[in-house]
């Protein structure tokens, strides 16, 4: 296994798990790249021969140490760059009761009311996920990249609705 080369530029696929308590989000502010010092949902890649929804509980347990017992499947997000980020990202959501954030080693775990995300660090796609999530609507977007990383587009697929262009 360890011979094996894949290739640049291929999507590597992983599992994030937005944890919600009423009109708040657990959220991860990341001391690791990708996206270092910004607030994400936990998750992480799959692992071999492992399914999206399994490596989504997985991750939120490892994560935070929170064994969910459901999962909403919110939709998936494609990222696409020139560059060695590329990734398909299934969303899903779990409704849990408030608790004390947890430690984790992948950064600090906040709870942050959903309508002060848009000021706080959040990679350029996510605000976009969390009104999909509250609304409790599919979504399938696609996101695009240049070189540096600079997001030049996203368009939400189901609907063929542009969110963000260049």
């Amino acid at each position: 296994m360890s011979d094996l080369k894949i290739p640049l530029g291929l999507k590597r696929t992983a599992a994030m798990v937005v944890l919600r308590y009423q009109r708040s989000f657990l959220l991860l502010k990341r001391i690791k790249e990708p996206h270092i010092g910004k607030y994400v949902p936990v998750g992480g890649k799959l692992d071999p021969f492992e399914d999206p929804y399994s490596a989504a509980l997985r991750e939120t347990y490892e994560e935070t140490g929170i064994a969910v017992q459901q999962l909403k499947y919110g939709g998936v997000l494609i990222e696409s760059s020139p560059t060695k980020y590329n990734w398909q990202c299934n969303i899903y959501m779990a409704d849990i009761e408030w608790q004390a954030p947890p430690p984790c080693d992948e950064g600090t775990l906040e709870w942050i009311s959903y309508e002060d995300i848009p000021d706080i660090p959040t990679p350029e796609t996510d605000w976009q996920i969390y009104q999909y999530l509250m609304r409790e609507q599919a979504f399938a977007l696609n996101a695009i990249y240049d070189k540096d990383l600079n997001l030049l587009s996203m368009v939400e697929e189901i609907e063929g609705k542009e969110l963000i262009s260049e």
